[in-house]
């Protein structure tokens, strides 16, 4: 059976593009490897994540999050069995708020600055569907 995992989490640090593109390359090596698939925003120092896969991969995977020092006040904000993936076609997307996404970050957030812990499941839910097709991916 297939999980979709949705959590945020604050980063620690101010985070470099050299540091993001080395999350981005690792997690992609990684989920691969046990077959979990999804999308990664990284906003106003807030990471907004969305798994996909086998319930035990994902849980291990979140659970090696909470020991990132990167990561901190991490939050689950929707876990739910899924039909299909949407993501299927890469291990991980990355998401950031660049001038050309920002109109879709602010569309779902619930203030001027982009703030997942505030949305409920079927916003999130909304924002990774419209995500998929609409913003400028970054890799």
């Amino acid at each position: 059976m297939l999980f979709q995992l949705t959590y945020a989490s604050r980063t620690s640090t101010i985070l470099g593009p050299g540091d993001v593109k080395d999350i981005l390359q690792s997690s992609s090596r990684n989920n691969v490897a046990v077959g979990v698939t999804g999308a990664l925003c990284l906003a106003n120092g807030i990471f907004l994540q969305q798994l996909e896969g086998d319930r035990q991969a994902i849980n291990n995977l979140y659970h090696r999050i909470l020991k990132d020092p990167r990561h901190k006040e991490p939050a689950i904000l929707d876990f739910s069995p899924i039909v299909a993936r949407q993501f299927g076609n890469w291990a991980m997307g990355l998401v950031a708020s660049t001038q050309e996404n920002r109109q879709l970050f602010l569309k779902y957030s619930t203030s001027a600055d982009f703030d997942p812990y505030k949305m409920s499941p079927e916003t999130l839910r909304a924002f990774f569907s419209e995500v998929i097709g609409n913003v400028r991916w970054l890799s």
